[in-house]
């Protein structure tokens, strides 16, 4: 298989094809994200995918889960992505699940007969940076949407069948009353959107980006690791829907915690507080063994 710059995933993806469809990401803009900086957005060529998959198959054989990378699959032209979907299922008979990185803004760019169309040609599983329901939030990390189209995003793909996976940020508001608010709006703009998954990780600032250099001049005060868990615990608090599963395994969060909302509320819910209520610091996650 043939890469070009570092590689991006989920943790869940752990065990899939990744297959590089694009380089880099449509939007690249965010003031937390590095993970895209170092090159330009291009898509791929269909000769060169199909060369790829080929590749895939004489190496892996047949496979159950690929992922299409790099950071915002479904910018692709509709057309591109079904016949790369169309290749993926011919090659790999076993194939049940592909999932994308996928943005709000390029998610609006598709309508809904798009949308359906790649759910049911196979695109399975659409991971959406939603980092917070807070307009302010969205404004300050430049995501290029504000809540009105957030939600929209993620209620078309929760709409076109796919399984929808929302991820948030912890500590990004910075501290005090923006925390509190920022919790509050992300619960709000979750339970309107109603995901299968929503995972959170901690903000973590990385260099070259420009909310680290906020950071390193005093202009962005980072949340301790406690503030964060406060986070944590009133997004569970103010979140009402049902069925809602909850990973917060992710290397950044100081407090691994995983369960389904509502049914194992009560449990994540003692987990967090009972951190909170002794501010024990050996019962977090070491800041030697945090990752991005």
């Amino acid at each position: 298989m043939r890469y070009e710059g570092n590689i991006f995933r989920p943790f869940s993806e752990a065990d899939s094809y990744l297959l590089q469809v694009s380089i880099g990401c449509s939007h690249n803009r965010c003031t937390f994200c590095g993970m895209y900086k170092d090159r330009k957005y291009r898509v791929r060529s269909l000769v060169e995918i199909r060369e790829d998959i080929r590749l895939a198959k004489d190496h892996c054989g047949d496979v159950e889960k690929v992922f299409l990378c790099d950071g915002d699959a479904i910018d692709l032209p509709t057309d591109l992505l079904l016949e790369i979907l169309k290749e993926l299922s011919q090659a790999f008979p076993a194939l049940r699940h592909v999932g994308t990185y996928v943005g709000p803004q390029s998610t609006l760019r598709k309508s809904m007969s798009e949308l359906t169309a790649l759910r049911a040609a196979g695109l399975t599983k659409a991971y959406l940076g939603v980092e917070s329901g807070d307009e302010n939030v969205l404004k300050a990390v430049n995501k290029g949407v504000g809540y009105a189209e957030m939600l929209k995003a993620g209620q078309n793909l929760v709409l076109s069948g796919m399984n929808l996976s929302a991820m948030v940020m912890l500590g990004i508001a910075g501290r005090g009353a923006p925390s509190r608010a920022h919790a509050a709006a992300t619960a709000r703009i979750i339970d309107a959107m109603k995901p299968r998954y929503l995972a959170a990780l901690t903000y973590t600032p990385v260099p070259h980006t420009a909310l680290y250099a906020k950071v390193a001049a005093g202009e962005f005060t980072l949340p301790d690791a406690f503030e964060t868990l406060e986070e944590m615990q009133q997004i569970f608090a103010s979140i009402t829907m049902d069925n809602l599963k909850f990973v917060g395994a992710h290397a950044s969060n100081y407090l691994p915690i995983s369960g389904t909302l509502q049914k194992d509320k009560a449990r994540m819910l003692a987990a967090v507080e009972a951190v909170l209520a002794s501010r024990d610091r050996k019962a977090l996650r070491s800041e030697a063994l945090r990752g991005l």
